[in-house]
C-alpha cells in the first residue's frame, strides 16, 4: 500500500513537472497563447495549490510578453498605413481584450515565495476596439462596393459578398450592409436548369423523376449553386444539367425451383431384450431392458426462388450554356433484384432441416410490375446522382 502511494505521488510529480516544461518551452519558442493557455487550465483547477506555483510566474511573464508583441505589432500595421491591415488591428485589440477577460476571473494569484500578488498590467481597450471596428467597417463597406461596381465575373460578387457577411458579424445594421450582401450573392450564384431525358422504351415512374429532382432531400452544401427542376423565365441560367435514361433492361419473371429429398431416422417405438429362452432381460436394479427402434423416413422438399432484376443506365451531362459547350458528364446506372424464397413438401416435414421448415411458412407473392421494378431501383441512383453533384464543380 505505501508503495502504491509513493509511485502514486511520484507519477503526479513528474506529470506537473512534465506540465510546467510544456508551458516554459512554450514561452520560450513565442508560443504565449499556448503557454497562457496551459497555465490558465491548471490554475483554474486549483489555483492555491503549492505545486501550481510555478504556473502564476509563467502566466505572468507569457501575458506580458504576448501584450508587448501584440502592441508593436498594432503600431507597425498602424503606420503602415494600408486599410486591408484594418481586420488585423481590429482582431488584435479583440484578442488583447479577451485574453484580459479570461485572467480576470481568477485574480488575485499570490506568489508566495515573495509575499506579493502576481501583476498584469490590464487596460480598458474598448474605445480603441470601437474605433477600430469602425475603420474596418467602412472599409468592409466600401471595398464591397467596389467589387460589385467593377465585377466582371461572378467570383467578384462572392468576394464582395464575404466583405459584407463579415461586417454583418462584427457591425450589425452598419448602412444597408445588409440589402448589398444579400444583392451580392444573387450576383454570384451559379444557377443550373435541370431536366430528366427518358431515352428509353420503358416508362420512368413519376415518383422516381420527382424524387431525383427534389434537391432539398440531397442535403447539398453548395451556397454558390441554385438548382431549378422548374426553369424561372426571370432567371439567365449558366448551366444545364442532364439526366438521362438510355437504357432501362427488365428481366423475364423467373422461378427457380430445386427438389431435395431429405431423409432421418426416428424413434419408432420400443422392444424388450430376450434371452435365449425367451424370457424378458432385467438390469441390475431389477428393471425391464428395453431396445429403442428406429424407423427411416423421407421428405421432399421443393425450394422455390422467384427472381426478376432490373438494371437502369443513364448519363449525367453538365452544359455552360454562355459557351454552349459540354463541361462533363458522368455514368448512372444501377441494379435490382427482386428475390423471394418460398417452398412445399411431401412426405414427413420431421425429416427436414430447421432453416427448411421455417421456408414452409413463406408463399408465392406476386412479382413487382416493371414500373415499380424502375423505382426500386431509384434509391441507388439518387445515392449516385448525389455523388456526381457533389463531385461536380462548376467553378
Amino acid at each position: 500500500m505505501k508503495k502504491a502511494l509513493l509511485f502514486s505521488i511520484i507519477l503526479a510529480f513528474l506529470i506537473a513537472c512534465g506540465g510546467v516544461k510544456k508551458t516554459q518551452e512554450a514561452i520560450n519558442t513565442g508560443n504565449y497563447y499556448g503557454a497562457i493557455n496551459k497555465a490558465l487550465k491548471n490554475l483554474s483547477d486549483n489555483k492555491t495549490k503549492k505545486g501550481h506555483q510555478p504556473y502564476v510566474l509563467l502566466l505572468e511573464e507569457a501575458f506580458e510578453k504576448n501584450t508587448d508583441r501584440e502592441m508593436q505589432r498594432i503600431s507597425f500595421l498602424q503606420e503602415d498605413g494600408n486599410p486591408a491591415n484594418y481586420e488585423a488591428i481590429y482582431r488584435g485589440y479583440t484578442n488583447l481584450s479577451n485574453l484580459q477577460e479570461r485572467i480576470r476571473p481568477i485574480l488575485p494569484l499570490s506568489v508566495y515565495d515573495e509575499n506579493r500578488n502576481a501583476q498584469f498590467s490590464f487596460k480598458d481597450y474598448d474605445g480603441k476596439i470601437i474605433s477600430s471596428k469602425n475603420q474596418l467597417s467602412d472599409y468592409l463597406y466600401q471595398n464591397g462596393l467596389t467589387l460589385m461596381n467593377e465585377a466582371v465575373e461572378k467570383y467578384d460578387f462572392r468576394k464582395a459578398y464575404e466583405d459584407f457577411k463579415y461586417l454583418n458579424e462584427i457591425n450589425p445594421g452598419y448602412a444597408d450592409s445588409k440589402q448589398k450582401m444579400e444583392e451580392a450573392y444573387l450576383k454570384g450564384l451559379d444557377y443550373v436548369k435541370v431536366d430528366v431525358i427518358n431515352a428509353t422504351e420503358q416508362i420512368v415512374p413519376e415518383r422516381l423523376q420527382e424524387e431525383l429532382l427534389n434537391f432539398n432531400t440531397f442535403g447539398l452544401d453548395n451556397l454558390w449553386t441554385e438548382y431549378h427542376t422548374s426553369p424561372l423565365n426571370e432567371i439567365n441560367y449558366d448551366y444545364a444539367m442532364n439526366v438521362a435514361f438510355r437504357e432501362i433492361n427488365i428481366s423475364p419473371e423467373h422461378i427457380k425451383e430445386i427438389q431435395i429429398i431429405k431423409e432421418k431416422q426416428v424413434k419408432d417405438g420400443f422392444s424388450y431384450a430376450l434371452d435365449e429362452n425367451g424370457n424378458v432381460v432385467r438390469d441390475s436394479l431389477g428393471n425391464d431392458i428395453k431396445i429403442v427402434k428406429f424407423k427411416t423416413i423421407r421428405c421432399d422438399f421443393y425450394r422455390f426462388e422467384q427472381l426478376k432484376s432490373v438494371q437502369v443506365v443513364g448519363q449525367v451531362s453538365f452544359t455552360d450554356l454562355k459557351s454552349k459547350q459540354q463541361l462533363n458528364s458522368y455514368p448512372l446506372s444501377s441494379e435490382f433484384v427482386f428475390e423471394h424464397i418460398y417452398a412445399n413438401h411431401s412426405g414427413d416435414k420431421r425429416a427436414l432441416e430447421h432453416e427448411q421448415i421455417s421456408l414452409l411458412k413463406e408463399i408465392q407473392v406476386p412479382f413487382p410490375s416493371n414500373e415499380q421494378m424502375v423505382y426500386d431501383a431509384g434509391e441507388d441512383l439518387k445515392l449516385k446522382l448525389k455523388q456526381i453533384i457533389k463531385r461536380h464543380q462548376f467553378n
